[in-house]
């Protein structure tokens, strides 16, 4: 499979941190300690965020009907974007496209996102599709693996994935555990598409392989709860521990395989989880700061997308430090589980997307 072409949206609305922590702190229903809000969101490695709704206006949702209904409308425009714009990106068009995957964690839509999408770019009539629901984090890495998995059996069809991500829409007004707050530093709003064929392509990056991993006894690290009042963020301050501890040979496993070690890798594209995240990564796969400058820089800039945050991280390693030809990559994202996805990447010889 190779890939050809990576794009990324991102809505209107672009407010500093220091900016969503005051409205937060001015909509939490509930006594919060002002100091320590504060300190979370100032240390969460973020700079700047996007909302797909400007900010006084979170204060005013008071159900999960009227979430959800602002996610459909928001996500579908949002998905619509980033899939039009990688299309072109591709030189290609809606109607050359053979199936068509979607994910997303802070949403439901039934008919599923892929459907609504379809529509509005004008996909054919007879596009496959299949919509990936609860992956939350992993899906951007997941998604490509699962398009690999589909072009190796159809090897001259287009095959695109589209991630779309509005954790601002999740935000819970009346949780005061740390785990929201954390997540109201955290997570943002964007989506990111892809664009993938089969067969013989020059010019692209090519997917050599990919690794799923579930890890034992790690369901309640990451995920969601839902209930009436919509999507309640469970997340464990023991997700940085878990990575440090099975990623490194999970990679090792993954690359032997292949006759390749970690000094192969040339350019590491890693899913921005958090700074202690990215900081557990370094260490537990030995790597240089220079390696995950870019995941550090799209968590900084635009924050933690959940999904579509990797495929972020991917496109601007192809536009910002185009891999040498013929050099080895590593996708890798972390998710609800608690899981891992590992994709090896290989840059082709005559060129990259952008």
């Amino acid at each position: 499979m190779k890939i050809l072409s990576v794009h990324g949206a991102l809505p209107p609305h672009r407010h500093p941190q220091a900016e969503v922590t005051d409205a937060f702190a001015r909509m939490i229903a509930g006594d919060l300690n002002d100091k320590v809000l504060r300190s979370i969101h100032a240390n969460t490695g973020v700079a700047y965020r996007h909302t797909v709704l400007p900010l006084e206006q979170y204060g005013e949702l008071d159900s999960f009907d009227q979430a959800n209904d602002l996610f459909l409308e928001h996500a579908v425009t949002l998905g619509a974007r980033a899939l039009e714009d990688a299309l072109e990106d591709a030189g290609l068009s809606a109607s050359d496209v053979d199936l068509i995957i979607s994910t997303t964690v802070t949403g439901l839509a039934v008919p599923s996102l892929d459907s609504r999408i379809a529509a509005v770019v004008g996909l054919r009539p007879d596009v496959k599709r299949v919509p990936l629901f609860g992956l939350g984090c992993v899906a951007g890495a997941a998604g490509v693996a699962r398009l690999h998995d589909y072009l190796a059996g159809h090897p001259g069809s287009v095959a695109v994935l589209v991630a779309v991500e509005l954790c601002s829409l999740t935000v819970q007004r009346d949780d005061l555990s740390l785990a929201n707050i954390v997540a109201s530093g955290l997570f943002a709003d964007g989506a990111a598409a892809v664009v993938a064929g089969g067969g013989s392509r020059d010019g692209a990056i090519e997917v050599l392989d990919s690794r799923s991993r579930l890890y034992p006894d790690s369901e309640r690290t990451m995920g969601f709860d839902v209930g009436s009042g919509g999507l309640r963020i469970v997340l464990d301050a023991q997700v940085p521990v878990i990575v440090g501890r099975h990623i490194r040979g999970d990679v090792d496993g993954f690359l032997e395989g292949h006759g390749l070690s970690r000094s192969d890798i040339e350019w590491w594209v890693c899913h921005p989880g958090g700074p202690k995240v990215i900081d557990a990564l370094r260490d537990a796969l030995e790597l240089e700061d220079h390696d995950l400058a870019l995941t550090r820089q799209s968590l900084s800039q635009i924050g933690n997308l959940s999904s579509a945050s990797v495929l972020h991280v991917l496109a601007d390693t192809l536009s910002e430090r185009p891999p040498r030809p013929g050099s080895y990559g590593m996708l890798m994202a972390m998710g609800p589980g608690f899981c891992s996805e590992l994709v090896l990447l290989r840059a082709g010889d005559d060129g990259d997307p952008t």
